[in-house]
């Protein structure tokens, strides 16, 4: 069994108050650790892949905050306190600072990491 804490998770990509830590926890899941600050919006940072839209599926638990989670179908509110399963095609948006832990698969994640990445440089 593997276990992480925020601390021990490498980071992801950070900038203007963002932060993702992720670390793999085997099994092809690993679990990420993201701080948004209010009126972060990933959206502009996902262009370029399918429908400009994060394809990973995400489970987690919202610690803080709220956010706006945009899909093809419509938007969606998540806040404090709140587990939540987002399918792949979204693109989240803080409305206000948000902490969140998230569960994913560990390539498929990485793959849009790699791509904000690209994008944030």
């Amino acid at each position: 069994m593997t276990s992480t804490t925020r601390e021990d998770a490498p980071v992801g990509f950070e900038g203007d108050g963002v932060e993702l830590r992720m670390k793999d926890l085997g099994g092809d899941m690993g679990a990420a650790f993201i701080r948004f600050p209010k009126g972060t919006d990933m959206a502009p940072a996902l262009k370029g892949l399918p429908d400009d839209l994060c394809q990973c599926p995400h489970w987690g638990y919202i610690f803080k905050g709220r956010l706006k989670l945009k899909t093809k179908h419509g938007d969606e509110i998540y806040e404090a306190g709140q587990a939540f399963y987002w399918a792949a095609g979204h693109a989240p948006e803080a409305l206000e600072d948000c902490e969140f832990v998230d569960f994913s698969p560990t390539q498929k994640f990485k793959e849009v990491i790699d791509h904000v990445n690209s994008q944030m440089s």
